[in-house]
């Protein structure tokens, strides 16, 4: 049994990592497309629009699979159309060929989601210890990783086309190999209907949780490689966002001993005054080193609350795992459809550091939320 457990926990994690990144090295090269495409701040916070309006599509869709299949059935079949996808990112020549790669990447990045984390929560409930943090530091550290092949390959001139080609190809034969370890026959039997009476409040906070950590971390990952860009004036742009990830990778993989030390109320007011702090310092002290320690606390103070809460979200009484995630992701997506395209708004509006702003408010709020919902779970 335990030699199982570990065969799953083994796959889990490389699609984590996979899926980690798998992303990175898209949000990695936008710098380079924006400037292929000739696309200013507003023009690209317009395209970004297509991932999060792709994700709100795919949601339903993602709910009923899980619903209806075992996980691991729509977690493999997203995550190959997700690799076929990211390679035609690479290959698309017009802003209308980007919205069309985008759509179908996000889509099944979407399903691959839902289908991953109700793997990641079912497969928690059967060990003693903590282990969801660490599967979310794995797709941060396929994160770091995706951005440091990155950062090699734009030193060595290597264009787009090859490099997105070369990770799809990896990314689908990882995928045939360690699909077979995958969890099984974990299909809920009960929870799997939504109820359109009244919201319960407990997911209601829990997905507001999402909704301010995917403004900032989805802000992030689309924006700080222009920001080190064009604020910055750093030739090699990917030094932001490649020290933001290790400081999330980093945070993630100890953040389970720091829940377990500190309880997870106090994490949640942890993470926001280093994302408040972070943004801030970066604002104020726009040059290279300032930059990168606000970055790196940013990083650190977002890498706990999406598993965090997602753990919570497993322990509801009143949905399935899948139909839960289903639910508070979509607080994720929102979060995301307004976060990043309104940075480019506020950019091309103002300029941005100014911009940046959003994302300091949008970690400080993690602290009433937070508290909102531990009052209600003492109450019952």
């Amino acid at each position: 049994m335990e030699i199982t457990m570990n065969k799953q926990r083994l796959s889990l994690s490389v699609f984590f990592f996979l899926a980690g990144f798998n992303f990175a090295s898209w949000t990695s090269r936008i710098p380079t497309i924006a400037g292929a495409l000739h696309l200013n701040e507003a023009e690209l916070g317009s395209i970004l629009l297509t991932m999060p309006v792709s994700s709100l599509i795919g949601l339903p869709l993602s709910g009923w699979l899980v619903t209806r299949y075992d996980s691991r059935i729509p977690l493999t079949a997203a995550f190959l159309l997700n690799a076929v996808s990211l390679s035609l990112i690479g290959l698309a020549d017009t802003s209308f060929y980007l919205i069309i790669a985008l759509f179908l990447f996000a889509l099944s990045m979407r399903i691959f989601n839902i289908a991953v984390n109700t793997q990641a929560i079912t497969l928690q409930k059967q060990f003693e210890r903590k282990i969801n943090g660490s599967f979310h530091g794995l797709w941060s550290l396929g994160g770091i990783v995706g951005v440091g092949v990155t950062t090699l390959l734009v030193s060595l001139e290597v264009t787009i086309v090859p490099h997105l080609l070369s990770v799809s190809v990896f990314s689908v034969l990882a995928t045939l190999i360690t699909t077979q370890y995958l969890l099984r026959n974990d299909r809920s039997t009960s929870g799997n209907k939504l109820s359109l009476g009244k919201p319960d409040p407990a997911i209601v906070y829990l997905g507001l949780l999402v909704f301010f950590a995917a403004v900032c971390e989805g802000g992030m990952f689309d924006w700080s490689g222009i920001y080190f860009q064009q604020v910055i004036k750093e030739e090699v742009f990917t030094a932001g966002y490649l020290i933001f990830m290790s400081f999330m990778a980093l945070s993630r993989f100890i953040s389970d001993r720091i829940i377990d030390r500190i309880g997870m109320a106090r994490t949640y007011v942890l993470s926001a005054l280093l994302i408040f702090s972070g943004i801030t310092l970066a604002i104020l002290l726009p040059s290279f080193w300032p930059a990168m320690v606000g970055f790196s606390l940013v990083g650190f103070g977002t890498a706990s609350v999406i598993p965090m809460t997602y753990t919570l979200a497993g322990t509801s009484t009143k949905y399935s795992p899948g139909v839960t995630l289903s639910i508070i992701v979509t607080y994720g997506i929102i979060g995301m459809l307004i976060g990043p395209p309104l940075i480019g708004y506020l950019a091309h509006a103002f300029n941005l550091k100014v911009s940046f702003i959003l994302f300091a408010f949008a970690g400080i709020m993690l602290i009433p939320i937070s508290q909102l919902f531990f009052r209600l779970e003492k109450k019952v």
